[in-house]
């Protein structure tokens, strides 16, 4: 079982040049953690935004450098992928392509995703909506309210159609 809080950091590690998903993580990463610091800190938040400006183009994403992700997102198809700044992004999620994080919908503010939360190709997530964790989200929905721990998400607008047993780690699952 994939955890919802320790984050499996080898989803994001670089095997091979040409894994643009993982590349482009890698530069968010690198970026965030050169905030701090002098001239050197400097010159490498400056290598890793050229960076993520080409893995951007590359792989047709739309993530800032400032986003809050946690460890383990696995992006398998990264193109047109958009998460808004202010997004959070729980640890070990999935992200297929086409999937948008943003603001909208009936809720004001934005998306928070729990920890592994898999999130079918071409959803939309928007507003100030809170996706509980070991969620799913079906392909194409667009989800403009809270999905509780464990359930699953589907159509458009996003409906509840099942929500399977949580795992004992995860604290979301209480409120079930």
């Amino acid at each position: 079982m994939i955890s919802a809080t320790q984050p499996d950091w080898s989803r994001e590690r670089v095997t091979k040049f040409w894994r643009p998903s993982q590349q482009l993580l890698r530069t968010v990463r690198g970026y965030q953690s050169t905030q701090q610091g002098g001239p050197v800190n400097w010159l490498l938040r400056k290598w890793y935004l050229l960076g993520h400006r080409f893995w951007s183009v590359v792989c047709g994403c739309d993530i800032p450098l400032n986003v809050n992700i946690a460890g383990g997102l696995l992006l398998p198809h990264p193109n047109g992928i958009v998460i808004h700044p202010q997004a959070v992004v729980g640890p070990n999620c999935l992200l297929f392509h086409q999937v948008t994080l943003g603001e909208g919908g009936s809720i004001p503010g934005f998306p928070k995703l729990g920890g592994h939360v898999d999130v079918g190709a071409g959803a939309k997530i928007l507003g100030g909506v809170i996706v509980g964790d070991h969620a799913r989200i079906g392909a194409n929905a667009v989800v403009l309210e809270d999905v509780p721990a464990g359930a699953t998400a589907v159509g458009i607008p996003a409906r509840i159609v099942g929500v399977s047993d949580c795992p004992e780690e995860s604290v979301a699952c209480d409120a079930l």
